[in-house]
């Protein structure tokens, strides 16, 4: 009987218990699926004995011959147990838990005559992991609770046993002694405590059946074919009846048993061969093979079982090879021989079947599939450890290499810009067009918008001329039609047919800001426009000479704002792109010379010019600009001029390592080309699939026609249409849905020189031969218009002939030399499992190729071009394979989840500049999913930080791509006249082509599990005051901070730094940003009693966001906060409410401070009249606090100082500058506040202040910056005059004015300490801020210096609560997510230290600058390798240090406190502390 092992390579324990055991990801139990026992009619059978060998991979039934009868055996399915120790032990099975979580039970006997003892083992399990169980006397199933159990072994309400798993190596297993002979099995599930996750059999419960007392004998290697013989005459002396499969198994087991308990009787080996083979004749079983694989009647042909692995294999590849489980196995493996069985049911013979399915490699395949005994599952490469570092790259660039100037930050807007930012937040961002015009060198914007069903037309300019609006209404473009009545504004004078409207001045508070505005509301939409004139002084001023008009809907195509003045562009090289589009419109042959003949000129222009290139080349690419105008190019021309582009790209490549990034993104948009041949392989391979497939006429001629003139990467979409047309049996519905769904129309084919008016139309006998060709020419057409395809470019670098093949001779590439070892192999494997449907081991597959690549880039290589498309092809498909293997996700766990976030973000790593924060990011998730695996509690919390950390690095890569290319695009989208939508989505759909897309949706899966397990909610309420308020919604905090609202007013902000003031009349501050709970701006909301929180839910954000003009009422607690709708009568009850507290706050003055005779003094001298109350509370802890708790020494510039320093001769012209622009500040000009700053700098400092501070600073034990130079007390002065300048920064003027403080009466005292080069830094509040909690301490701690916590740095400290009570045991609440930390050497700080800071109902703390003598470093941080991260003693060591400091320094003052300092080597260093408020 020929039996293969692909009768059983559903089968893997067979395999496992005979040869070597495979680990698999799908590694399972082997029942067998596949009938042992059947009964046939008839032949009569004879004894004989059936003989078994293992040959390799594959296991053979000798053939030998079996009498025949009216029943016989059918198959048998061997099974071979291997034997372990001198323990009795036998394998009850082996089961699939979880993806790589296998569970296997075995019995043995101790010694002879014990109890039987049940061993459960569980690889790659976790200790949380518990046995739930219990035993059954009888088939009925109900439970009992053995009394004798293992130790740590629990009852479960009364009805199971719980057992924990004990970790024994690599395994977890549970050891039960079983001495009840009454029980007949074990049933079990497995629970994982952790997750609260429950491992079942199919839904079912686990059942293993215990061995009858007795029958438990020493495990021996008992020979299947004795097993096969055994089972025979068993089947032969019942009366060779017709068995279940589940009989069947019982059947071959009972006689392996028999068989075992010969050898516990003293029987050998050769005592059982010789009885059995005595009991039958070797001689006469052939016979009975024959037909042994036979279904039913012994007429039928026996399907050999290599075709059914074969077609198994087939089925499995088309299915996308998905893991199937053993059930899937066996029916997919009966799946195929039933496909086979309907073949030879057709007619066919097994050789023809043999012919029609084993093609090109596929019986290979199979073979590959057996060797590795990997059935149904996809095969894993095994991936190498590395470390990270090693792919660092920290060319950080500057904009250009030549004097152009920066972007403009979102801050420093136009004011009409300003204006319509204003505006569209207001309306919701419903824009629905926005123009701005050039007037000389003002400008004039027209915006509409479309909030609530309205149409609202506004317009402003920043002409300082009385302008008058001479307008009228269109219901079709270019006519003039007199407004509605309703519709017309305040004093407009209406004339014939049209309206004359003045436009008034907006009262903006910062002058920069100033226009001239007028706002029109449209209620009827049959309106579709709106024709205007200006009129200024007698004059009118039209559009280039013609009527203004503004549509009210947005067109697919307008150019909506003039160039402007190219900032942020390389201008010079955009203007000469523009001028020289004309000439690059006639081919690609043109375009990619000009852009060749460009090439020295952007890279001399730095980034900028490079992203001058890309721009072009994507306008290009997405068919913004014209492919071919006229003009009839040899593709081989196209091919050469794309070759020579291509190869200057290799070139700067290799000479500007800072711009690789860029580089790769324009050659992956331009293409790879090719000199000679390539190019015109494309114009030559048509014609041999005309000529050999007879189909020269009709849309086949058109489209070489085509090619002849101008080929272009359309012709890829073309190619791959029609072989999908093809494919699908001639559909030409299939046919125009390839071409539609990437972008090719009907009118587009009609567009070209060369124009295709024919749909392709074949005959059958054509299909064969053409999917043959088509399928070829396919890798011509990618290899020159594709920069991204990954077979091409394989073929590129691993070489290829495609010599005598009668489709095209003589065509030769030549390997790539130097590949590494095993790299070939690499990229096999990725070609051969490119679209499975299990993305997994393909991701980690493309990985290690790329990164087996990249120290092949940064070296100097002759095909280093061919090697950087290979790496562009590789990084394309992880994307297509990410998005493709979305559904894997579906029900995924978090660890799942986090290894793709991991396999895309070191993707993102491969491919980036400036990686080191990416890196980082990765290290964490590395760190997080062994926190998972190791079943750490704090595993979620602290993926949590990390995934913040990701987001914040994507965050940070949209924006420098939306700082280096969208000034380009709109400047040359405006000069070339592309599509508006298309300039305005330029840098998105930028993002969206990469990984970081990709990447960013991961995480945005992950977030709410990780919020869910961690017990973090949907908010972290920063200041839990209840607030009644109309809804804002507005970009960034930063931007309305010095507004006034006339209500109360709820804004949900979308960014939010921590620098930040809350505006006058907000009561509430909601954003999804993630401010630290001690920033500035979250200590002022929480003194101005406004309500400030985090938002992590985004469904929740866009209810809030859509509520926008509506009133709610928030209710807040410490950890949520839940709103409704309020009604007006609620709102004036709040305004009201809040005017008595208002009325009831005490009046803040201050009081103006004079020179006490000294320019310096010491901590000993610090008083209310010399210095602030920062200086006052240091001096106090000195000697106050316990030892182990650091106080650094001070020394401080008394009030008066600055007053008395301007006052001095050597500075006679400053004060009279000073006073000239503080009358503008008096007039309103807020923007002379820099102007005050700088000038403050020019002060020279008297030689007695330099001199007593000199002393003061030597007999305190401080460094005199002076004694290294007068170079750094130049630099010691310049940091005491920036704190004097503070004073008049913004933040600080427009805070004092709005508690209407006499800003001439605020001074500024300096207090001078030695910086720490701190380790870690922290802020202590001793009461909980966000519950109000008095028992509890709240700190946030850093890395490196505390201005990345008080200061606008992104991301969140690493926070902590302790109780007072329990002070060494600090609970950690939040891990760090701020990539940077400042870092500084040995130096000096000097901090300000004003008399409005610290009052009764004005907290001033913060406004004004602390600065240290030199520049800080900033460093990105990697908490992977921090100890405050990683090791638990040393966290708690430091973490209840500074909850012991806190609480000390508490006690002193009787009262709570907000506390300031650092951590140097262990050591709890305290800089500054504060009343609490």
């Amino acid at each position: 009987m020929n039996n293969t092992i692909g009768h059983n390579f559903l089968h893997k324990s067979l395999l496992r218990h005979t040869l070597i055991e495979h680990q698999s990801k799908i590694s399972c139990s082997g029942v067998s699926g596949k009938a042992l026992f059947q009964s046939q009619s008839s032949t009569q059978i004879k004894k004989s004995s059936i003989a078994i060998k293992f040959r390799g991979d594959r296991l053979n039934l000798r053939k030998t011959k079996l009498p025949m009868g009216t029943r016989h055996l059918v198959s048998v399915i061997p099974r071979a147990v291997l034997t372990t120790d001198t323990t009795s032990e036998q394998l009850a099975g082996k089961f699939c838990l979880d993806e790589n979580i296998e569970l296997q039970v075995d019995f043995s006997v101790p010694t002879p005559g014990s109890t039987i003892q049940v061993n459960f083992r569980v690889t790659n399990g976790s200790n949380s992991l518990l046995l739930h169980w219990g035993a059954t006397y009888d088939t009925k199933g109900k439970w009992v609770l053995p009394s004798h159990r293992p130790d740590g072994t629990k009852v479960y309400k009364k009805k199971a046993l719980r057992t924990p798993f004990v970790k024994s190596g690599s395994q977890f297993i549970v050891k039960i002694d079983v001495n009840d002979p009454a029980i007949q099995a074990i049933e079990f599930l497995i629970v994982d405590e952790a997750q609260n996750k429950w491992f079942k059999n199919n839904g079912e419960n686990f059942s293993v059946k215990l061995p009858p007392k007795g029958k438990m004998i020493p495990n021996a290697l008992v020979p299947e074919e004795l097993v096969q013989i055994q089972a025979y005459l068993r089947w032969e002396r019942n009366g060779k009846q017709m068995y279940t499969p589940e009989q069947e198994k019982e059947e071959y087991e009972a006689a392996r048993t028999e068989l075992m308990e010969e050898i516990a009787r003293g029987a050998s080996i050769e005592d059982l061969r010789t009885s059995l083979t005595n009991k039958t004749d070797e001689s006469e079983i052939k016979e009975q093979q024959q037909t042994s694989l036979a279904r039913g009647s012994d007429t039928k042909i026996v399907i050999p079982d290599e075709l059914v692995q074969i077609q198994a294999y087939i089925r499995w590849e088309k299915a996308g090879k998905p893991n199937y489980t053993p059930d899937q196995q066996i029916r997919e493996f009966e799946e195929a021989r039933k496909e086979l069985q309907v073949e030879l049911n057709k007619g066919l013979s097994l050789d023809d079947i043999k012919k029609k399915i084993i093609k090109g490699e596929i019986q290979t395949k199979v073979s590959k599939q057996l060797k590795s005994k990997s059935y149904f599952c996809v095969e894993r490469i095994q991936r190498k450890k590395r470390d990270l570092m090693q792919l660092l790259s920290r060319h950080m660039t500057e904009w250009t290499e030549e004097k152009v100037p920066l972007p403009i930050k979102k801050t420093e807007l136009k004011a009409v810009e300003h204006f319509a930012k204003l505006k569209e937040e207001q309306d919701g961002g419903s824009v629905l067009n926005k123009k701005i015009y050039k007037i000389a060198d003002k400008e004039l914007l027209v915006l509409v918008t479309g909030p609530a069903g309205k149409t609202k037309v506004y317009f402003a300019t920043d002409s300082k001329e009385p302008l008058i609006l001479h307008w009228a209404l269109s219901k079709k473009a270019g006519e003039w039609l007199a407004p509605p009545p309703g519709v017309l504004p305040l004093d407009s004078i209406s004339l014939d047919q049209a309206v004359q409207t003045q436009f008034v001045n907006s009262s903006f508070v910062d002058p920069t800001y100033e226009v001239q505005t007028l706002e029109l509301e449209i209620e009827e939409d049959s309106f579709v426009g709106m024709p205007f004139v200006l009129l200024s002084q007698g004059n009118w001023i039209k559009d280039n000479g013609s009527d203004f008009y503004i549509e009210f809907r947005v067109v697919s195509k307008q150019v909506q704002k003039d160039a402007g003045d190219g900032k942020g562009t390389a201008k010079a090289l955009l203007d000469k792109i523009a001028e020289l589009e004309s000439e690059a419109q006639k081919s690609f042959m043109h375009r990619f010379k000009i852009a060749a003949d460009l090439m020295d000129q952007a890279t001399s222009a730095g980034k900028l010019g490079l992203a001058g290139i890309l721009v072009w080349m994507r306008f290009m690419a997405t068919r913004q600009l014209i492919w071919n105008k006229n003009y009839n190019v040899k593709p081989r021309e196209i091919s050469r001029a794309q070759d020579r582009l291509t190869d200057l790209l290799q070139n700067s490549y290799k000479t500007h390592p800072h711009y690789r990034e860029l580089l790769r993104m324009i050659m992956s948009t331009v293409g790879r080309g090719g000199e000679g041949d390539v190019g015109q392989r494309i114009r030559d391979e048509i014609l041999v699939i005309q000529r050999n497939n007879d189909c020269k006429g009709g849309m086949m001629e058109e489209w070489h026609q085509k090619l002849h003139n101008n080929t272009s990467p359309d012709d890829v979409i073309i190619c791959q249409a029609l072989i999908d047309y093809i494919k699908s049996d001639f559909d030409i519905s299939v046919y125009w849905k390839t071409l539609n769904e990437n972008g090719i129309t009907k009118e587009r084919l009609l567009s070209y020189d060369r124009a295709i008016h024919s749909e392709p139309n074949f005959r059958k006998d054509q299909k064969d031969g053409l999917l043959r060709d088509l399928r070829n020419y396919m890798r011509t057409l990618k290899a020159v218009h594709s920069g991204a395809d990954l077979e091409s470019a394989i073929s590129n670098c691993l070489g290829y002939s495609s010599q005598s093949q009668g489709f095209m001779v003589g065509v030769q590439i030549n390997p790539v030399k130097g590949l590494p070892s095993g790299f070939q192999e690499l990229l096999q494997f990725v070609l051969e499992h490119v679209g499975d449907k299990n993305v997994e081991p393909l991701l980690e597959g493309l990985l290690e190729t790329r990164q087996e690549l990249q120290p092949l880039l940064v070296k100097s290589h002759d095909r280093l071009k061919d090697l950087l498309f290979l790496d562009i092809a590789l990084d394309s498909t992880v994307r297509t394979a990410i998005e493709r293997g979305y559904e894997e996700l579906n029900d995924a766990g978090a660890e799942k989840i986090m290894c793709f976030i991991s396999l895309v973000l070191e993707n993102l790593v491969l491919s980036s500049d400036d990686n080191e924060d990416l890196i980082y990011c990765l290290k964490g998730w590395n760190h997080a999913m062994n926190m998972s695996k190791s079943r750490d509690g704090h595993w979620a919390l602290y993926a949590k930080s990390v995934l913040d950390r990701t987001r914040l690095a994507l965050a940070s890569k949209a924006e420098e791509y939306h700082q280096v290319l969208q000034p380009s695009a709109e400047y040359l989208g405006s000069r070339l006249g592309v599509d508006q939508w298309a300039v305005d989505i330029f840098t998105e759909e930028i993002i969206r082509a990469g990984s970081a897309a990709s990447l960013s949706s991961l995480l945005n899966r992950l977030d709410p599990v990780l919020r869910k397990t961690a017990n973090l909610g949907s908010w972290q309420v920063i200041s839990p005051v209840e607030a009644i308020g109309r809804v804002i919604v507005v970009g960034e905090l930063l931007t309305v901070q010095n507004k006034s609202y006339g209500e109360p007013t709820i804004l949900v902000a979308k960014t939010v730094k921590g620098e930040e003031e809350i505006p006058d009349g907000a009561v509430a501050v909601l954003t999804p940003d993630m401010p630290d709970v001690l920033s500035h701006v979250s200590v002022r909301a929480r003194n101005g009693k406004i309500c400030f929180a985090t938002c992590f839910d985004p469904n929740i954000l866009a209810d809030l966001q859509a509520n926008e003009g509506k009133l709610l009422h928030l209710k807040p607690t410490s950890a949520d906060i839940v709103y409704s709708a309020a009604k007006e009568g609620e709102l004036t009850d709040s305004i009201s409410s809040k005017s008595k507290d208002d009325d009831s706050l005490p009046s803040v003055t201050l009081v103006r401070k004079q020179f006490g005779g000294r320019y310096a003094i010491s901590s000993e001298e610090f008083t209310n009249e010399m210095v602030g109350a920062k200086s006052r509370n240091i001096s106090y802890l000195n000697g106050k606090v316990p030892s182990w708790v650091q106080i650094p020494t001070s020394v401080a510039l008394p009030f008066g100082v600055f007053e008395k320093v301007l006052s001095d001769g050597s500075n006679k012209e400053v004060p009279e500058k000073l006073r000239s622009l503080k009358r503008e500040l008096g007039e309103g000009n807020f923007a002379v506040l820099t102007e005050i700053r700088k000038t403050i700098l020019q002060l020279s400092a008297p030689s007695q202040l330099v001199q007593e501070l000199k002393d003061k600073m030597k007999i305190s034990g401080m460094p005199w910056p002076g004694d290294e130079g007068e170079q750094r007390w130049e630099q010691a002065w310049m940091a005491i005059k920036k704190v004097w300048a503070s004073k008049w920064n913004e933040r600080a003027y427009f805070s004092t004015r709005k508690v209407k403080l006499d800003h001439d009466y605020l001074c500024m005292a300096v207090l001078v300490q030695e910086i720490i080069n701190a380790d870690y830094a922290f802020v202590i509040h001793t009461t909980n801020p966000s519950s109000g909690d008095s028992s509890e301490i709240y700190a946030e701690v850093v890395r490196g210096l505390g201005e990345t916590l008080v200061g606008a740095y992104p991301g969140r400290a690493l926070s902590f609560i302790c109780k007072k009570n329990d002070l060494n045991s600090p609970q950690v609440l939040g891990y760090p997510s701020k990539p940077i930390g400042l870092f500084i050497r040995r130096s000096i700080i000097f901090r300000s230290d004003s008399n409005g800071e610290d009052l009764e109902g004005y907290a001033g703390a913060g406004l004004y600058d602390s600065v240290p003598m030199d520049k800080e470093e900033k460093v990105v941080l990697d908490y992977s390798s921090d100890p405050l991260i990683i090791d638990g003693n040393f966290q708690q060591t430091i973490l209840s240090g500074i909850a012991l400091a806190g609480n000390a320094i508490e006690e002193l003052y009787g009262s709570p406190q907000d506390i300031e300092g650092v951590v140097k080597d262990g050591k709890i260093y305290v800089v500054q502390t504060r009343p609490q408020m």
